[in-house]
């Protein structure tokens, strides 16, 4: 099968798939995975999502390593290939998505079966790729951790991104007054098309004025969650927006640069922040992980949350891929499908 092998820790953006300096390679003889298992489930991978996440660890900078050589990949979707002996919920032929530590990056992967999740009918199975890690974030952060309500502020750092697009969302499904920071017009004009109630183009903008200028024409406060997947300077303006008992969701620091919050001012203003390594959830707290995804499917079925996917490459041009989210170039999720698109409708 096909499969991208991370051979040696660096960029992956940086170099062709087949060239001896690429850390990514294209491998197009990996053995086929078995199922080893009566509970497990083979899955032939229709797309699997890139996240920022992967490009750390073929970096060699993410918190967990990974011992070379290795598969990256995440969340993906499939079809059922084949099946154990003892597996109940699904048959060879289902549309399913999941998530691995490793491996999604290749044709088939293996999972167990309580790992699955079924791809409601009338669903994209591509997009459903980009669901799991990036919406499953958003909704465990903002739903179950702080707990998000009708009328709150909701201030989402990174809002053209996977995790802010669905952090967007998932406020608005939540009832909440959704204020999203990006930069240049195009995301601006995105966000604004999500339903997002105030953004802020902060590559001309300085959010604390911008964001108080609109607090002031709602007679809001302040914020009551702030998702944060960037860190920096942005987190510190941010923070200077906070209501008295605040929330704040650390994600992740796509600036590179991990912000400081004060002690001192976290506990004068009761501002409670949260930690979220959303993939810990699979050791610590699977059931909470398996209720938000049914939840967010559930809602893509119904119309109530949208996958928007920026940018979709073959498994070749997974180097381009990876330039995409580098740059930052990507609105929403980035794809790598498998298999001939018009052969993959056909066999479904």
């Amino acid at each position: 099968m096909e499969a991208l092998v991370v051979r040696k820790l660096g960029d992956p953006s940086t170099a062709e798939l087949s060239g001896e300096n690429s850390p990514l390679f294209l491998s197009k003889n990996e053995a086929l995975p078995e199922v080893n298992s009566p509970t497990a489930i083979r899955v032939r991978v229709r797309a699997t999502s890139l996240n920022y996440a992967n490009y750390l660890q073929i970096l060699g900078q993410y918190q967990e390593k990974a011992t070379l050589p290795f598969i990256p990949g995440s969340d993906y979707s499939g079809v059922v290939d084949a099946v154990g002996s003892r597996v109940s919920r699904f048959k060879i032929g289902d549309r399913v998505c999941s998530l691995a530590d490793l491996g999604s990056f290749a044709q088939f992967v293996v999972a167990e079966e309580s790992e699955l999740f079924k791809v409601p009918e009338g669903c994209d199975l591509v997009a459903a790729a980009a669901l799991p890690v990036a919406f499953g974030t958003s909704h465990i952060g903002l739903v179950h951790r702080a707990q998000l309500k009708s009328g709150q502020v909701l201030l989402v750092l990174g809002a053209a991104g996977g995790v802010g697009v669905s952090a967007v969302q998932i406020g608005k499904v939540c009832g909440s007054v959704v204020i999203a920071a990006a930069r240049g017009p195009k995301k601006v004009q995105f966000l604004k098309s999500l339903g997002a109630d105030h953004v802020v183009d902060i590559s001309q903008d300085n959010i604390i004025p911008s964001v108080k200028g609109f607090l002031k024409t709602k007679k809001l406060k302040g914020v009551d969650v702030l998702y944060d997947p960037v860190g920096g300077k942005l987190t510190k303006d941010a923070m200077k927006l906070l209501n008295w008992g605040a929330s704040i969701l650390v994600i992740g620091f796509a600036s590179g640069e991990v912000p400081v919050i004060p002690a001192n001012i976290a506990l004068v203003k009761n501002w409670t922040i949260h930690g979220l390594y959303w993939g810990s959830y699979r050791i610590h707290c699977p059931s909470v992980l398996e209720h938000s995804l049914q939840e967010l499917l559930s809602w893509l079925a119904r119309g109530m949350i949208s996958i928007h996917i920026s940018h979709t490459y073959s498994p070749a041009e997974a180097n381009l891929a990876f330039a995409a989210i580098k740059n930052r170039e990507v609105i929403g999720k980035v794809l790598i499908t498998f298999d001939d698109p018009k052969a993959a409708r056909a066999k479904l």
